[in-house]
């Protein structure tokens, strides 16, 4: 299911330059007042920590999707906004501006809902996580929330065909195991189990389905919305899914 687009106001901006040598512009107030913020690295396209603010500075480290960071100062340069920032434990350095996502610039709410609807596998599930992490009050998380459960669902019947060839019938018929606890414990869930992700198993059909927790937020909070109607639909299927005593 494709989410719906979202009423997102889109500006076209051309820079005309890119030099090692481009001048730096002096803090304006509101840059001051993001000194001391915290910010949450999500492209990891362009979270490449420098030692200086330059595209073309020598690089540290390139930080992950999820790592908090403390920005200390900014400035501009190479036509991008960069963030002195600290990476704890133990690094420093410039982080370019449009690789974090932070409560306190209004526009990375929308901004990160688009790169949601842009983005493909797994790397779709991880953004839309991390918005529904971000944003709880958001007025795009419903949407999120069906097209997050809808993701997780497509994703498990993935995982059921991977568990299936995988997993050796002989193998675990020789161990006293139960059958159940090789899939729970199929090593292709860690990635999800790290996103708060819960699978659940329908031994009779040996697939997984996601247990539909994002589906049942938007019942409880928005039961009359067109979301919530769809979330209950799903809900439905699922029970269904999970009561099914043959392989369809």
């Amino acid at each position: 299911m494709k989410l719906p687009i979202l009423p997102l106001t889109l500006a076209l901006v051309s820079v005309c330059f890119i030099s090692t040598h481009a001048q730096k512009r002096k803090p304006t107030g509101r840059q001051t007042r993001e000194i001391g913020n915290t910010a949450v690295v999500i492209d990891e396209r362009l979270s490449v920590l420098r030692m200086k603010p330059s595209l073309f500075a020598d690089p540290i480290q390139r930080i992950r999707r999820g790592r908090r960071v403390q920005i200390l100062g900014s400035t501009e340069a190479d036509g991008v906004k960069f963030y002195k920032v600290s990476a704890p434990p133990v690094n420093f350095g410039w982080l370019q501006s449009d690789a974090v996502f932070a409560k306190f610039r209004s526009s990375d709410e929308e901004r990160l809902a688009r790169l949601v609807q842009a983005a493909d596998g797994f790397e779709r599930i991880e953004l839309a996580a991390a918005f529904l992490g971000m944003y709880p009050a958001s007025e795009f998380r419903p949407p999120i929330l069906l097209l997050y459960g809808d993701l997780l669902e497509d994703a498990a019947l993935k995982l059921s065909r991977d568990a299936n060839v995988r997993l050796s019938r002989r193998e675990m018929s020789a161990s006293a195991a139960p059958l159940h606890s090789y899939y729970l414990n199929f090593n292709m869930l860690d990635r999800y189990r790290r996103l708060g992700v819960t699978f659940l198993l329908n031994p009779a059909t040996r697939t997984f389905h996601y247990n539909g927790a994002s589906w049942r937020e938007i019942v409880r909070k928005s039961p009359n919305s067109t979301e919530g109607a769809e979330a209950q639909k799903r809900l439905d299927s699922l029970k269904v899914k999970l009561e099914r005593r043959t392989a369809s």
